[in-house]
C-alpha cells in the first residue's frame, strides 16, 4: 500500500512537470504545424520536445523533412518555464487541457496543425464530440440569416449536441445565444488570451457560457491580444474540434470561407443555410454547396446529414399548435406575409379587412411573438 502512494506522487509530479511545458510551448509564437510536429517527434512529452539540443532538432528535421525555425533556439532559451506558468495561471479560473488529456477533443488530434493543450474557463467535462457542430458565418449577418439560424438551433432544445462557434459578431453569436437560451452545450473559441473580452459587447455571452456549464477556449496564453493572424488560427480549432460544420452567410474572402474550405480540407461534413442570391453574403455559400456541401433550411436537414436521426431528439416543436389557437384573421395575415415583408396598405388590400380590426389582430400577433414590424412600415415573421 505504501509503495502505491509513492508511486501515485511520483505520476502526478511528472504530470505537473509536463503542464508546465505544455504551457511554456503556448508562449513559444512559432508555426503551429512545426510545434505539432515536435511533440509527436518526441513522443508527446512536452518537456522533451521543449528542451531538444540541436542535435535532437537535426535528426527531427531530417526524420520529417522539416525546416526548424531560425528563432526556435532562441527564442525558447528566452522563456522561464516557471515564470510562464505563473503568468498563465495568475487567474485561477482559468484551466488548461493538454493533448494528453482525456477531456482533449479527439477530433483535433487529427489535424495537422492540433494546438499543443488549450486554455479555458468553464467546463470541458461530459462533452460527446460525436455530436458537435461548427457554426461559422458572417459578422455581418442579415437579421434573415440570424432569425434562420436561431429557429434551426431552437429545435435542438435539451439535446446532447454542442455548438461551437467563434463568439464574434453576427453568426457566432446568434449560434451562441440560441444555445444558452435553449439549453444545449456552446464551446466558444476565441483569437485571444482569456483575459480579453472581444469584441467587447459580448461580455455578457462570453460570461454566460462560462457560468452555463460552457466553455470558453483559446490555445492563446494570458496576455495576448486579439490581433488580426489569430482569428485563422482559431478557425481551424473551432472546425477541427467537431464532426461537422454549418456555414450561415459568408463572403467570398471571409473567415467563414476559411472556416468552410478547413472543413472540406479535413473531410467533415459541410453544410450550408442558403439565403438571397441577391445578397453578397451568399456568394460563398453557394460556392461551397457547389462544392457539395450540404443544404440546411430545418434541423431535420442536419440530423440526416450528420446521421443523428436516431440519437438526437428534437425539440417539441409547439408553433403550428400555436398557430391552431389563432382566429382565422390572423391566420390570414401570416399566410399573406409568410414569404416577404408587407406594408399595413398591401395586408389591408389582399384580405379585405377594415382598418381598426386589421390594427388590433397585427398587435396581438407582436404581443405573441409571431410577427415584428420593421422600419415602422412593414411586417413580417
Amino acid at each position: 500500500m505504501q509503495e502505491k502512494t509513492k508511486q501515485l506522487k511520483f505520476n502526478t509530479s511528472i504530470q505537473e512537470e509536463e503542464i508546465k511545458y505544455f504551457t511554456a510551448f503556448s508562449f513559444l509564437y512559432c508555426d503551429t504545424f512545426f510545434k505539432a510536429k515536435l511533440l509527436e517527434y518526441f513522443n508527446y512529452s512536452a518537456k522533451m520536445a521543449f528542451l531538444a539540443d540541436e542535435k535532437d532538432l537535426e535528426g527531427f528535421s531530417l526524420h520529417y523533412d522539416i525546416t526548424v525555425p531560425r528563432s526556435f533556439i532562441s527564442k525558447r532559451n528566452k522563456l522561464n518555464v516557471d515564470k510562464c506558468f505563473e503568468k498563465a495561471f495568475q487567474d485561477k479560473n482559468i484551466k488548461i487541457v493538454t493533448y494528453n488529456d482525456e477531456n482533449y477533443p479527439q477530433f483535433l488530434k487529427h489535424i495537422p496543425d492540433f494546438p499543443l493543450a488549450l486554455f479555458y474557463k468553464g467546463n470541458l467535462e461530459n462533452i460527446d464530440y460525436n455530436y458537435s457542430l461548427a457554426v461559422v458565418g458572417s459578422r455581418r449577418a442579415s437579421t434573415d440569416a440570424q432569425n434562420g439560424l436561431y429557429k434551426i438551433l431552437s429545435n435542438f432544445k435539451n439535446s446532447n449536441i454542442t455548438i461551437v462557434s467563434g463568439l464574434a459578431y453576427g453568426i457566432d453569436a446568434t449560434a451562441h445565444k440560441a444555445s444558452l437560451d435553449n439549453n444545449i452545450k456552446t464551446l466558444g473559441v476565441i483569437g485571444s488570451g482569456l483575459d480579453f473580452y472581444y469584441p467587447a459587447q459580448n461580455k455578457y455571452l462570453y460570461d454566460k457560457i462560462v457560468s452555463e456549464n460552457g466553455a470558453i477556449i483559446s490555445e492563446y496564453p494570458t496576455g495576448t491580444e486579439p490581433i488580426a493572424r489569430n482569428f485563422p488560427m482559431r478557425n481551424r480549432i473551432v472546425v477541427g474540434m467537431t464532426k461537422g460544420t454549418l456555414v450561415a452567410e459568408a463572403q467570398m474572402k471571409s473567415g467563414a470561407m476559411i472556416s468552410g474550405n478547413l472543413a472540406l480540407e479535413y473531410n467533415k461534413e459541410l453544410m450550408c443555410i442558403p439565403g438571397n442570391i441577391l445578397n453578397p453574403n451568399t456568394q460563398g455559400i453557394y460556392h461551397l454547396i457547389k462544392q457539395g456541401a450540404g443544404i440546411v433550411s430545418t434541423s431535420e436537414d442536419i440530423l440526416n446529414i450528420m446521421g443523428w436521426e436516431n440519437k438526437c431528439k428534437l425539440s417539441k416543436n409547439d408553433e403550428n399548435e400555436k398557430i391552431g389557437e389563432l382566429n382565422d384573421t390572423q391566420k390570414a395575415i401570416i399566410n399573406e406575409i409568410a414569404l416577404e415583408a408587407k406594408s399595413f396598405d398591401e395586408i389591408i388590400n389582399n384580405i379585405e379587412l377594415d382598418t381598426p380590426s386589421l390594427m388590433v389582430n397585427l398587435t396581438e400577433l407582436e404581443l405573441l411573438g409571431f410577427i415584428k414590424q420593421v422600419n415602422n412600415r412593414y411586417y413580417k415573421l
